[in-house]
């Protein structure tokens, strides 16, 4: 199907979802995005912080982006966002005014999200307190902050749709390979990139020497893991300490705090065995 009517589909699909009756789950909704830790980068690094009501600053080597506020705040926040607004947003990378969201945004794994759990996932952004700190605008280095060229980045890195299960796979993987690929968007930070920032697909989750903030990101492949066993892992996931009595790097330690750590004990036990799946590849070099 050629890409443009892939996309039109996709978007008659997220109109239809948001006249739909059906109402979401914001309980639900509320675990979905701590698996998605969403308040990490929809949360300003200063004491007292109103959650989800933007001001993270994210270095790359493009500049710096900043999580914007998603709060139901009619003028700073969502507020005056449809139910369409969104799943547009997380599945297209697109504004409600039609331009393009910057991938630093993870909408190439959010966009395998599925549709129930968009939905209960935006009926809990609804009930947040609205906050009416502004977003903050990014930082961007010249030409990157020009959107129209986010089309092209698409083209070349970008497949909208929901995530397709490997029926191959025990239910346990196929939960597994959802939580890590699509909800905990894992590979947008253990997967090397291009200079065009485009994921190196045939490198997926092994790790970088030239993470976000410009820091080395681990490996999660087997080539790494097979030192630590189940119980290792799962310790190191839920508080951040390592076998050997070491402490996870900052940016991973909040996200044990906010999502790992806050995963059901069937969660984290299909995000082991999914990455125990995975083929062993060698750390990515300097």
């Amino acid at each position: 199907m050629p890409a443009l009517l892939r996309v039109a589909l996709v978007l008659l699909l997220a109109a239809a979802q948001g006249g739909a009756a059906a109402q979401g789950d914001a309980k639900r909704g509320a675990y979905l995005s701590k698996a998605a830790g969403c308040v990490g980068c929809h949360t300003e690094v200063k004491k007292d912080a109103v959650p989800y009501a933007g001001g993270r600053a994210l270095k790359t080597p493009f500049g710096t982006f900043y999580g914007p506020n998603i709060t139901p705040h009619p003028g700073a926040g969502l507020g005056r966002w449809s139910e369409a607004d969104f799943v547009r947003a997380m599945r297209l990378g697109m504004r409600p005014d039609g331009e393009h969201y910057f991938p630093a945004f993870p909408y190439p794994s959010f966009t395998r999200i599925s549709d129930a759990d968009l939905r209960d996932l935006w009926a809990y952004l609804r009930t947040l307190p609205p906050s009416a700190r502004p977003s903050q605008a990014h930082d961007l280095r010249f030409p990157f902050g020009w959107r129209f060229l986010v089309t092209f980045w698409k083209w070349l890195f970008f497949s909208a749709g929901p995530y397709s299960a490997d029926q191959a796979r025990t239910p346990l993987l196929q939960r597994g390979a959802y939580l890590v690929e699509a909800l905990g968007h894992c590979g947008e930070c253990h997967t090397a990139r291009n200079f065009l920032g485009g994921p190196k697909r045939d490198r997926a989750l092994a790790g970088t020497a030239k993470g976000p903030e410009g820091d080395r990101v681990p490996n999660l492949t087997p080539a790494k893991l097979k030192k630590w066993s189940d119980a290792d892992l799962k310790g190191f996931l839920q508080t951040g300490l390592t076998p050997d009595g070491d402490v996870a790097a900052e940016t991973m330690g909040e996200v044990i705090r906010n999502t790992t750590a806050e995963l059901t004990p069937a969660d984290l036990a299909a995000m082991i065995a999914f990455l125990r799946s995975l083929p062993a590849m060698a750390d990515e070099p300097e």
